[in-house]
């Protein structure tokens, strides 16, 4: 049986969702020792460590999510949307520590849409699935 080797590229990737995935977690979770350990950057500013988290994670979905999805715009839009929930836990984590009122509200808003475009940009994809297995054009395809 012949066995087709990973090309590095993906290997490579899925390590650096990995790294990302747990950098962010990390962050998220324990942001005073990832400051003392990995960003010693003063003046500390747990808000900011968070924020770190949040966007680690958010990068770090997208190459997961690059990795799995053959659609570039809904791994991307899964990614994105991954990072901006993380940035909502991160505002409502912190939010007596400064910024508006209203962060964590617009901050959601921008999630829920991503999310939105998300599923929309899935559900599309697989109509278009279902119609090319039929033999229609779908949305997604092209009409040439």
């Amino acid at each position: 049986m012949k066995h087709s080797p990973v090309p590095i590229t993906e290997s490579g990737a899925a390590a650096v969702a990995l790294l990302s995935l747990a950098a962010g977690g990390w962050a998220m979770a324990a942001p005073s020792s990832f400051y003392r350990t990995a960003a010693p950057f003063p003046p500390y500013s747990q808000h900011l460590i968070h924020d770190i988290g949040a966007f680690q994670i958010g990068l770090g979905a997208c190459l997961a999510a690059g990795l799995v999805l053959s659609d570039a715009l809904l791994a991307v839009l899964a990614g994105n949307t991954a990072g901006a929930v993380a940035h909502v836990v991160s505002h409502l984590m912190d939010r007596g520590d400064g910024g508006h009122p209203s962060d964590p509200l617009s901050i959601a808003a921008v999630a829920l849409l991503l999310a939105v475009l998300a599923v929309a940009r899935w559900v599309a994809g697989r109509r278009s699935a279902s119609a090319s297995a039929r033999g229609i054009a779908g949305p997604l395809q092209d009409q040439s």
